[in-house]
């Protein structure tokens, strides 16, 4: 299960969700370790390889489930110790059934459980034999680990499950389970039929404050170097780069990128050069040779918010490109700081983060909010 385990694999520009859980890697001796799994169906175990190739890796034990009395083990230079009676849970076929469950889970695909779900819905809608049973081999398709999850219960675990998919006089896959009652039976029918008005109610609950993700498509802006204002700029304009001169203070300069470094610099005549430099890749140049202002990196996010503010208030036609993009994440591309950009992941993108801001204040505005 991958729960708050998320990563990234980073290929051609491309981010390939990922996740990972812990394994022992054999390698001479045993080594505490992680794997990890992404969605393109590729796990990392000291070496990208795909599912198939994953299963040669446990046949070969590189990838241990099993653990000798007395093997030595180490875990990432933190410890090194011997097994003494180990006992493993773990079996081949259970790890690669987990894994194929994550790599589906990854791709928003149903895994095994949600397989399981959708024959047991299909069961209670039509309950014939055929249906129940189709709903049992689904059910012991879910990984033996993961079947005390299937129902996101934690108090009644997965008994409703097997109890239905076993049916009256039947027997669970659990050898301790006695024989199922009518009884049983009877609760484990009540069960499903509180879940699906409970499931029922949570799908018609409305968020109280709108959807968590953007409906707009993404908007990449990628690294250019405009030097002249065009008739029709398009999302060009939004670059911090583009010719849109602003007055911050008293001051003119001839797009934001100049009044960024113009701002960034200690010494008063180094900025007035920056303010005045024939393009915003010449500012940055001059400004980069020169000592910061005090405490600049501490307050670099605020000037740059209190600029973008600046331009799209001064020249409202660019403010009319920025608004159309709605709601839509914002990718900066800055190939000269990871820090401003995305630059393919690796960046933290303020640059986007801020433009997504000011055009929430721009809407703001034109839905004529009142006491802010």
């Amino acid at each position: 299960m991958i729960g708050n385990r998320i990563t990234y694999r980073t290929a051609d520009g491309v981010r390939t969700p990922g996740t990972w859980r812990h394994a022992f890697i054999r390698n001479g001796s045993y080594f505490l370790t992680d794997l990890f799994v992404y969605a393109d169906g590729l796990i990392d175990c000291w070496g990208l390889v795909t599912i198939e190739e994953f299963e040669g890796k446990l046949r070969s034990g590189w990838v241990a489930t099993t653990l000798p009395d007395g093997a030595e083990a180490s875990a990432h230079d933190l410890a090194y110790w011997k097994f003494s009676e180990p006992r493993s849970w773990l079996t081949p076929e259970l790890l690669v059934a987990e894994l194929r469950d994550t790599i589906d889970q990854l791709n928003g695909r149903p895994d095994s459980t949600g397989r399981c779900l959708a024959a047991v819905d299909t069961f209670l809608t039509d309950r014939t034999e055929e249906n129940r049973a189709t709903a049992r081999l689904a059910f012991l398709a879910i990984p033996a680990s993961q079947r005390r999850y299937a129902l996101g219960d934690m108090d009644s675990k997965d008994w409703p499950l097997r109890v239905l998919v076993a049916g009256p006089g039947g027997q669970t896959y659990l050898p301790i389970d006695p024989p199922v009652t009518q009884e049983a039976y009877d609760r484990a029918l009540a069960y499903f039929e509180e879940r699906a008005h409970w499931r029922a109610e949570r799908q018609a609950h409305v968020s109280a404050d709108g959807p968590a993700t953007p409906h707009a498509p993404a908007v990449h802006l990628y690294h250019s170097y405009p030097n002249k204002p065009v008739p029709d700029p398009g999302q060009l304009g939004l670059r911090n780069d583009y010719p849109a001169p602003i007055t911050v203070g008293k001051v003119d300069y001839p797009s934001v990128a100049h009044a960024y470094w113009a701002l960034s610099v200690a010494q008063p005549e180094v900025g007035v050069a920056v303010a005045t430099a024939d393009t915003a890749a010449a500012a940055r140049e001059i400004a980069t040779g020169a000592p910061r202002r005090e405490s600049w990196e501490q307050a670099r996010t605020a000037v740059m918010t209190s600029l973008l503010r600046a331009k799209y208030d001064q020249h409202p036609e660019l403010a009319e490109i920025l608004l159309p993009t709605d709601d839509a994440t914002v990718i900066y591309d800055d190939v000269d700081s990871a820090f401003w950009g995305d630059n393919a992941g690796r960046g933290r993108n303020w640059t986007g983060r801020l433009l997504e801001l000011v055009r929430s204040e721009l809407h703001m505005r034109r839905t004529t909010i009142s006491g802010l």
